[in-house]
This record gives structure tokens, sequence and C-alpha cells, in this order.
């Protein structure tokens, strides 16, 4: 395999420098193949040299990330997305399945987000990830909020509203939704339930994570959440408080 080509867009020259170091020392077989410090000058770097990875700050003068993404339209190399910690960037980054590090960049996530890349490269929808998070971060209410999913072979981008519930399955996730289609995802449901428990979501159970919109009844004796779908889903009795507690937010 090939090194990976890197180019760096960051308007703090330290920043570049440390990236560089970073890279270096950790990833030795990437090549920084350029770098920029405003959006004008990454476009030009990235066609000039065509790299299969793009370092890319979000915030910059005279434009950001998202900017320089649009005048490159359609992309054809990696995005890793370098912020300062933002909750709401980093919550809109996770429900569009986009890559990001958080400044100052840590050396195994780094490394992480270059390896996954290596692997990615070729089937990656950045255009599709880009436009759900744009949406997401713009939309005023949960109601409005998207998640991609990515199963073996398809990029599924579902409105938050149409999922019923999310069920454990091994490794994998799968998500039951309100149209009687489930999709099965990579990833645990641990990792779902970080992304979805913020926005009207519940973890009942260790293998089970609910809309709270979609409970029919509590079914106290048998501690069974009924589902407006007519689906079952067990509560556990540590959950029981937690969840009578949300009910009555509601």
């Amino acid at each position: 395999m090939l090194p990976l080509k890197i180019i760096i867009v960051d308007d703090e020259k330290r920043i570049r420098t440390s990236l560089q170091h970073l890279l270096s020392m950790y990833y030795p077989s990437a090549t920084v193949v350029a770098e920029a410090g405003d959006v004008e000058t990454g476009v030009t770097e990235i066609q000039k040299h065509k790299p299969d990875v793009v370092l890319l700050d979000i915030k910059m003068p005279g434009g950001s990330g998202f900017d320089l993404v649009q005048k490159l339209s359609p992309i054809t190399f990696k995005i890793i997305f370098i912020t300062a910690f933002d909750k709401y960037a980093v919550q809109a980054f996770k429900f569009s399945a986009l890559d990001y590090l958080l400044k100052p960049v840590n050396p195994d996530e780094l490394v992480s987000a270059l390896q996954k890349a290596e692997h990615q490269i070729e089937t990656e929808e950045i255009s599709l990830k880009l436009n759900t998070f744009i949406g997401n971060m713009t939309g005023k209410n949960n109601e409005q909020k998207k998640i991609v999913l990515n199963t073996q072979n398809t990029v599924h981008v579902l409105n938050i509203t149409d999922i019923i519930r999310c069920e454990a399955d091994r490794n994998y996730t799968r998500f039951i939704l309100n149209a009687g289609k489930n999709i099965l995802v990579t990833g645990s449901l641990q990792k779902y339930d970080d992304i979805l428990c913020p926005v009207g979501f519940f973890r009942s159970h260790h293998s089970h994570l609910i809309n709270l919109s979609y409970i029919d009844r509590l079914e106290k004796q048998n501690a069974e959440l009924v589902m407006k779908d007519g689906s079952i889903v067990p509560l556990a009795t540590r959950k029981k408080d937690d969840l009578l507690e949300l009910l009555g937010k509601i």
C-alpha cells in the first residue's frame, strides 16, 4: 500500500507544525505533501497535490473548513476535521459519522483516525455526511436531526424521529424503524447510546435503547415496555425510576 498523502489546512502555524511533528513520530508512513493557512491556499494545494487525506481546521479567517469543501465538490479525499471543543459541533459530528479530532490533538486518536482513513478512502460518502452535518448544526430542535448509519453496502440517512428503538446484536446494532424496516449497522449499542440519549432516547436494558416518544405503556408487573409498534422491550429494575422521572418531564 502506498503511503498516505496528507495536506494540513489550519490558520495557526503552531498547529500545523505540531501536526507535522505528531505525524513524523507516530505515523511515519504518511507523507505531508503541503500545508495551508487559509481556504484559498488550501483549495489550491489540494487541487495541485490530490491528497488522500486532508486534516482540516473548521474556523479560519476568511472562511471555514466547510467553505473549502464546497469549493472542491465532489470530494475525492478523506477529511479529518480539527476543532476546538464545542459540544454542539461534537454531537453533530457523531450524528453525521464524520471524523474529527479535538485540539490539542491526541496522538493515539490521530493514529486511529488515519488508520481508519486508509481503509475508507475508496468508499467514504463525504458529501452526504457533510450535508447531514450542516443540517444538524442549523436545525433548531431534535425533531429535525438526522443520523448517518453505515452498513456493509449502503450509507443510510435517517430522521431520528423515524427510529423506534435499537437492539444489541453481538458487535452490531439493529435499528428498528417506524416504517416496519430494520437496519443492522456496525458498532456497539453503547456507541449509539452516547449519540441518541441526549436527544430523547433511553437505555432501558443493557441490550435495548428506546425512543421515548414511541412508548405506548409500561407494564409494571412484568417490567416491560410496550412500544407503539407493538414490540415489547424489557426494562431493567435499576432503570425504572430513571424512566419514570424522564416520562414525567415529557
